[in-house]
């Protein structure tokens, strides 16, 4: 029986060490990636707005200088991980299953959630290991349907990477298939700034 659990961890281990090494062959590679060209302030999320109302020592509304994450192979390394954490380890679940309302954002203490929820875990997690609020923006998205969908935006000194409930992989923003249409600014985290051409944001973030 020891001998099935050792190989089990031994292959869990291998798994484990062959995601990191995909993940710093990415960040190794020739591609390079980019900053969005970032637009004027726009309207707030409701999902955002509810979940301050409920977390309030969590939206602190202060001015703060732009800050962004020196990304090293190591650092590269710690926020991929942190990614594929959360993603393994929350169980996807609609708002209107989980809470009975259309769009909700929280964290998903109870082990569940969708994409809002995954990107505000990641953003705590990664906050508490260190690295900048500024850095980490909550963002949102269209998907090719047009349905809106959430993602973390991590603004590094080599570009802007996505963590993405739908993806293990930390990419380059540029390398996701979304319509980017706003996040939070690096200035004020309860200030909103739209992302490239103008487009109409979605009602809600699901999935």
């Amino acid at each position: 029986m020891l001998g099935v659990v050792s190989k089990a961890v031994m292959v869990l281990g291998m798994a484990g060490a062959a995601l990191v090494a995909i993940n710093t062959k990415s960040f190794a590679g020739s591609e390079t990636a980019t900053f969005a060209a970032i637009g004027s302030e726009t309207s707030v999320p409701y999902g955002w707005v509810d979940f301050c109302q409920r977390y309030r020592g969590e939206c602190q509304d202060d001015e703060t200088a732009p800050q962004d994450i020196e990304l090293t192979p190591a650092v590269f390394r710690k926020i991929a991980r942190i990614n594929a954490r959360v993603n393994k380890n929350i169980d996807p679940i609609a708002d209107v299953d989980h809470w009975g309302t259309v769009d909700r954002w929280d964290y998903p203490s109870d082990g569940q959630g969708d994409c809002e929820d995954f990107a505000l875990q990641k953003r705590r997690m990664l906050i508490e290991e260190g690295f900048p609020r500024q850095a980490l923006l909550l963002t949102v998205v269209k998907e090719k349907n047009g349905d809106g969908h959430s993602v973390l935006t991590v603004k590094t000194s080599r570009g802007e990477f996505v963590l993405d409930n739908l993806s293990d992989e930390m990419r380059p923003w540029t390398r996701v298939p979304y319509r980017f249409v706003k996040r939070q600014s690096q200035h004020n985290q309860n200030v909103w700034v739209a992302i490239g051409q103008p487009t109409s944001a979605p009602l809600y973030v699901s999935r």
